[in-house]
C-alpha cells in the first residue's frame, strides 16, 4: 500500500520510498518488510502498530542508518540515510543504564563523548534532570530508582545528544498501567515543547492513539502498510480523560478493525 502525500504545509522529514528489507536466517532469505512508502512529517508523533515480527523495529533501524534497505531508499532531510544517522536518537524497551554510574553520570555520557568542558556538562545535566523530573536524584544509582525514574534517566541521556528525531521502540512496555500512562503524558508534552519528531513503536492501541498524531498499521510479515490513520485529537489532549472521549474510542476501534485480520482475529 502506498501512502498518500502529507497534507499541504507539512514537511516530510523522513521518507521511505518503495522500501523492502531482507535478512538471511540460517541460510534462508527472510523478507521483513516490503513496499513501504511512508512520509514522516517534521514535528509529528507517528505511532506504529502491527503484529509481532512485522518489521516495525526494522523501519526504526533503517531510519537510524543501522540497516540498509534491500529495495528502495530511506531519505532524511532530502538525502539518503547512511550509517549512522546522527540526527536521530534511539530508545528501546531496556534503559541500558550503567549500574556503576549514578543518574548524573549516566546522563553525562553523551556529553563526555562530545568532549564538552566539565562545567558545561554539569550545567546541561542539571537542565536535563529538571526537564524530565529527576531533580534531587542525581546521586542515585539505577538500582535505587523506580521503573519510571529509570525511564526518565534514559530519556534524559537520549536528549543529551539533542537529536531532532526520537526513535522509540516500545519504551514503556515493561511499566505498569498507571506509570505507563504518566510516561505517555510526559513524553508527549516534552516532545511538543522541544519540537521533536517521533517514530514510536507500540503493541498497545490505546497508547498509539493517546500519544500519536497519526498511526501506521502494518500487516503481518512481510510487513507492509495496511493503513495510515489520522488521530484528530487536540494537540494538548488530556490523556487521563481520553478513554471517555468518543473520538478516541472510535479511532481505537478503527485501529482494531484494521489490525484484527493481520493477527488472525478478523473475518
Amino acid at each position: 500500500m502506498t501512502e498518500q502525500a502529507g497534507s499541504k504545509g507539512h514537511v516530510p522529514l523522513i521518507e521511505f520510498r518503495g522500501v523492502g528489507k531482507r535478512f538471511t536466517v540460517k541460510g534462508e532469505p527472510l523478507q521483513a518488510v516490503r513496499d513501504i512508502d511512508l512520509k514522516v512529517r517534521e514535528g509529528e508523533i507517528l505511532t506504529l502498530v502491527g503484529p509481532s515480527g512485522c518489521g516495525k523495529s526494522t523501519l526504526l533501524n533503517m531510519a537510524a542508518g543501522l540497516f540498509e534497505a534491500t529495495e528502495g531508499e530511506v531519505i532524511y532531510r532530502g538525502a539518503p540515510v547512511k550509517p549512522y544517522n546522527n540526527s536521530v536518537g534511539y530508545m528501546t524497551q531496556s534503559d541500558h543504564l550503567l549500574p556503576w554510574r549514578d543518574v548524573i553520570g549516566n546522563i553525562a555520557i553523551p556529553l563526555e563523548i562530545k568532549g564538552l568542558p566539565k562545567a558545561q556538562v554539569v550545567a546541561r545535566v542539571e537542565e536535563l534532570m529538571e526537564t524530565v523530573g529527576l531533580t534531587g536524584f542525581g546521586r542515585s544509582y539505577p538500582n535505587q530508582l523506580s521503573g519510571g525514574m529509570r525511564k526518565r534517566c534514559a530519556l534524559a541521556r537520549l536528549l543529551a545528544y539533542d537529536p531532532e528525531t526520537l526513535l522509540m521502540d516500545e519504551p514503556f512496555a515493561a511499566l505498569d498501567a498507571m506509570l505507563r500512562m504518566r510516561m505517555q503524558i510526559e513524553i508527549r508534552a516534552l516532545c511538543r515543547r522541544l519540537g521533536k519528531t517521533v517514530m514510536f513503536v507500540t503493541h498497545d492501541l490505546d497508547e498509539a492513539v493517546a500519544i500519536g498524531d497519526r498511526c501506521v498499521v502494518f500487516t503481518g510479515r512481510p510487513g507492509t502498510i495496511e493503513r495510515v490513520v489520522d488521530v484528530p485529537l487536540p494537540p494538548d489532549r488530556d490523556i487521563l480523560q481520553l478513554r471517555k472521549d468518543r473520538d478516541y474510542q472510535e479511532i481505537t476501534a478503527t485501529l482494531w478493525d484494521v489490525l484484527a485480520p493481520a493477527v488472525g482475529m478478523g473475518d
